[in-house]
């Protein structure tokens, strides 16, 4: 796929995300970034570690910027010094040009994403369950049609 062709497939998922949606992208965006400071750690590529650990960095100030205090209280608080901690540690893991603290970071990443996975905003009784697209529906009247 082209870096454009990537850039509006991304750009379509992100106004078209619900909320869980955009941490889940956004965890997912970390964990690619910390995956590839760890990949350059290992080539010797300091530039490109230091920039990938620079993105994750910005991506975990972003999930720490865009919690809900008020509705979260003590987990929220504890959800914050969490992305502080592994802030810290992209950030020695920079110093020093140690993986250890990369995969520490990656590991805390990927057990957040695990959990946000599954979330699910529970539908209110009111609002209708959602339909299958127009293709779909089609298909499902084609295939119904032919077994009359």
């Amino acid at each position: 796929m082209s870096a454009y062709a990537r850039e509006v497939y991304l750009e379509s998922t992100v106004l078209s995300a619900d909320p869980i949606e955009l941490v889940r992208l956004l965890y997912q965006a970390a964990l690619e970034a910390v995956g590839n400071a760890r990949r350059f750690l290992h080539q010797g590529d300091i530039a490109s570690r230091a920039g990938e650990i620079g993105k994750a960095h910005a991506i975990l100030t972003e999930l720490a910027l865009s919690v809900d205090h008020e509705k979260g209280a003590f987990l929220s608080r504890n959800l914050v010094e969490l992305y502080d901690y592994m802030q810290r540690r992209l950030i020695q893991a920079n110093l020093e040009q140690s993986d250890a603290p990369l995969a520490e970071v990656a590991r805390l990443l990927e057990t957040l994403l695990e959990g946000w996975n599954h979330c699910r905003p529970a539908a209110a009784p009111w609002e209708e369950p959602p339909q299958p697209p127009r293709r779909e529906l089609a298909n499902q009247y084609e295939a119904q049609t032919w077994s009359l």
